[in-house]
């Protein structure tokens, strides 16, 4: 099993109150309230955080990237994995992702994660993403063309990672009249692609086809179930059988000394959730055009007060009731992540360990009990029940691209 650390690298510090009187802190939130002194506390907290991780023994390190939002600070994750390419030596750098339908050169973006996989030495775990509705309002595409763009810049990508330029690529949404990259991915034939994902089927039906690992974030045991149902039929339909090394699962998990603690500092992660407006206003984050029309609709009913939150977002004491958050001390934690590996089998299991307030000192605490005391358990579970990584089934697969730029065939490698 492939064990991660994570956080949301929140900026934490601002006005609560601002925060409750405006109704939203993402997209629209006024950036008056970011404070660069702060800013620059946290991040080096966090770099702090990552360091311990690599040295109790976590497999790897997740990032990711949000925009336009103090609920997330990385606003470039490929930035903070070039940093951790150089500080540290053993650790994967997973990339849950890079939000594909921003980038305004594909190219680029190829270059950039190449030499991160060059300068970790092959460590480079490279996620894609489809990125927030809102973010597709902060940075000007078009909502309705985010799975285009999406799917078009991961073919060029690919593209630029395997095929030797000078060559020509003329899609829909990216022209360019030269790809010839100097930087090309250590790893052969490019690296690993993992992607994470909620409640989109279209995205799950994609990963599917490409035999890609799919990371449920934080969905519920029984959701979770359903997304591997829909994987495992598309992947038959592909033709291969899906496994542990084909599923991944991030959920909230805050470890302390005493059970009192980690509840209490496991309430931060309502900050995230939007408990005092931590997210989007739901029409904002489901524009038109960005996903399915029941998603939106589902959305629109909810920012209406007509239905639940679709993403099945409740009470802080009925998602612990759930297992959606866990907290408590290695004694209490370990046999409920053993349930979820049980009922989810996932050979990739990320522990997203603090958010919100939660103090420094307390956060090293939680790495160091997760590195030391409970991913060695865990290990043991995963041994017993044959949850293997992709890295320990050793069943890299990519798409190997005919000429023309609109089929695909999907061959092992």
């Amino acid at each position: 099993m492939h064990l991660m650390y994570f956080t949301e690298q929140p900026m934490s510090a601002y006005s609560e109150q601002a925060g409750r009187d405006f109704g939203a802190t993402a997209l629209m939130f006024p950036n008056t309230h970011f404070d660069p002194a702060e800013g620059s506390r946290l991040y080096n907290n966090y770099i702090e955080q990552y360091q311990l991780a690599e040295a109790v023994g976590v497999d790897g390190i997740m990032l990711n990237e949000h925009h336009n939002a103090p609920f997330c600070m990385q606003a470039k994750a490929n930035i903070f994995a070039g940093i951790l390419a150089a500080m540290t030596q053993r650790v994967k750098i997973v990339m849950l992702g890079n939000p594909l339908p921003l980038a305004e050169n594909p190219v680029r973006l190829a270059e950039e994660l190449a030499m991160i996989d060059m300068i970790s030495k092959g460590r480079l775990v490279s996620g894609f993403v489809r990125g927030g509705g809102q973010e597709q309002l902060a940075t000007g595409v078009n909502p309705a063309f985010n799975r285009e763009r999406f799917e078009e810049a991961h073919e060029l990508i690919v593209k630029a990672w395997t095929q030797p330029g000078p060559f020509r690529f003329e899609g829909t949404h990216y022209q360019h009249r030269v790809v010839n990259p100097w930087a090309l991915p250590l790893q052969k034939p490019y690296p690993r692609v993992w992607v994470p994902g909620v409640i989109s089927k279209e995205t799950i039906i994609w990963a599917a086809q490409q035999r890609y690992p799919y990371i449920a974030l934080n969905t519920s045991i029984a959701d979770t179930k359903r997304i591997w149902q829909l994987y495992d039929k598309v992947a038959e339909e592909t033709g291969y059988t899906a496994g542990p090394e084909n599923r991944g699962y991030l959920i909230q998990v805050h470890v302390s000394d005493s059970e009192e603690r980690a509840v209490a500092n496991a309430r931060e992660f309502r900050w995230m959730q939007g408990e005092f407006t931590g997210l989007a206003h739901p029409v904002w984050s489901t524009p038109s055009g960005y996903g399915s029309p029941n998603n939106r609709r589902a959305f629109v009913e909810f920012s209406a007060g007509r239905r639940p939150n679709p993403r099945g977002i409740t009470s802080f004491e009925q998602q612990m009731a759930d297992l959606r958050i866990i907290a408590g001390t290695p004694k209490t934690v370990v046999p409920k992540l053993r349930k979820i590996l049980e009922e989810t089998r996932p050979g990739i299991l990320a522990l997203w360990g603090n958010d919100g307030k939660v103090s420094q000192k307390d956060s090293l605490l939680c790495i160091k009990m997760i590195g030391e005391e409970v991913f060695p358990q865990i290990r043991e579970i995963a041994r017993e029940l044959d949850l293997k990584s992709p890295f320990e089934a050793n069943a890299p697969v990519h798409l190997r691209y005919s000429t023309d730029l609109r089929k695909t065939q999907v061959a092992a490698e």
